[in-house]
């Protein structure tokens, strides 16, 4: 945390918090050595679901090579904040209507996940003569969990509504050569198989990915020009100081990509990107002592970020103190050395942190909860108990300490 962003934090009102805040110069350092560590025929997209704020978004025009986006509601926002931005348009349940607004729009990538997919955009391109589009088919792969250990999500080689099951991906490869599916382009294809990999396992999952490509290509003869292994980079919340190895990874990309001359890779990273450069920051309301535990109660709670919540894990997070305590009782505190931070909400599972190592912790003070910059405020669900939403904060480039 830099200076800036925790002297904006301690000078907020009660009233204005909880807050979100975003360091956009840390966010650009971190995407710039991301990018950096990339072989050239690597290409560095962002998934807007992490994190689809505007600024956000502009903040890693020039750093990476385009924008994931998995509905119609994020294809026409990414596509309003950054109208010249390259688009490839995922996800398993594409409407009939934002397959229509997609190829209004023009997007540049398509990643077909069902016959009926690929059936629905060749019928609407039958009505557009001369009119192509580049796909890429997503399969449903064996992860290889047996050789990564365990894993955040697992989301390949078992039953799933993403991409194409091994049989499947042999139909649809013969339907694309058949008569009327001219105007489709088959590209290569796409596989997103877990999250939550390490270095080592997610080059070893993008092999997996290349080399079953390799495979279908040759069999089916068609022209493999590009690889889009996803993306599921490790954030850790035990331990933020652990960080994804981009070095690492980026060698061994460089080495696969030697192997297969003329071949393009591209990523997708989301968490990974913009985890790091966002805070949650709310104040302690009272702290009570409940069955020999100390209970600290603050504004606001996981239907602001429900991340922890989700994942069963505890947000880590930095105690900010403030020493004015202008009432004439005596201030609760945190007594045992450890505190479980929980939020306002009716809901025992409303809880931040169990248990947590705390040095000093009272009324008043403020939290500062980090790795909150992906699948934060966006997938939480904010109008439970009907509490004010929380304000926003974007510290951009130049205005913080690095």
């Amino acid at each position: 945390m830099t200076a800036a962003v925790r002297r904006l934090v301690a000078g907020l009102a009660s009233d204005a918090l909880p807050a979100y805040v975003y360091d956009l110069t840390a966010l650009r350092v971190h995407a710039a050595a991301v990018r950096a560590a990339l072989p050239e025929r690597a290409e560095l997209y962002y998934a807007a679901k992490a994190n689809p704020e505007p600024e956000i978004l502009a903040a890693l025009a020039d750093l990476v090579d385009g924008y994931e986006v998995s509905s119609g509601g994020e294809l026409a926002h990414v596509h309003q904040v950054l109208p010249q931005a390259a688009l490839a348009f995922g996800g398993p349940g594409k409407t009939p209507a934002e397959t229509a607004l997609a190829l209004r729009i023009g997007v540049g990538r398509w990643h077909l996940e069902s016959e009926q997919e690929l059936r629905r955009l060749a019928a609407l391109l039958a009505g557009m003569p001369g009119r192509t589009v580049d796909v890429l088919l997503r399969l449903n792969l064996p992860a290889g969990s047996e050789a990564l250990g365990p894993v955040a999500l697992t989301m390949g080689g078992r039953p799933t509504p993403f991409g194409l099951d091994p049989d499947q991906a042999e139909r649809c490869l013969r339907l694309l050569a058949a008569p009327g599916f001219e105007q489709l382009r088959l590209r290569g294809v796409h596989a997103h198989l877990a999250s939550g990999l390490d270095a080592p396992a997610q080059l070893a999952v993008t092999e997996r990915i290349v080399r079953r490509a390799v495979e279908l290509a040759e069999r089916h003869a068609f022209e493999l020009t590009e690889v889009n292994a996803g993306g599921g980079m490790a954030v850790d919340y035990a331990d933020p100081a652990r960080r994804f190895d981009w070095k690492a990874f980026g060698a061994g990309l460089a080495e696969l990509l030697e192997r297969v001359p003329g071949l393009r890779l591209r990523i997708e990273p989301g968490r990974a990107l913009t985890a790091y450069c966002g805070y949650y920051a709310t104040e302690v309301l009272d702290v009570k002592q409940s069955y020999g535990q100390d209970v600290a109660v603050l504004r606001g709670g996981t239907h602001h970020l429900r991340t922890p919540a989700t994942r069963g894990h505890d947000q880590p997070f930095t105690v900010v103190p403030v020493t004015d305590w202008p009432h004439p009782w005596a201030r609760p505190a945190v007594t045992t050395g450890r505190a479980t931070l929980a939020g306002q909400l009716c809901t025992p599972k409303d809880v931040l942190a169990h248990q947590a190592a705390v040095t000093v912790l009272r009324a008043a003070d403020r939290v500062m909860f980090e790795l909150a910059g992906a699948y934060a405020w966006n997938i939480s669900h904010h109008d439970f108990l009907m509490h004010p939403r929380p304000a926003f904060h974007f510290l951009a480039p130049g205005e913080l300490d690095v």
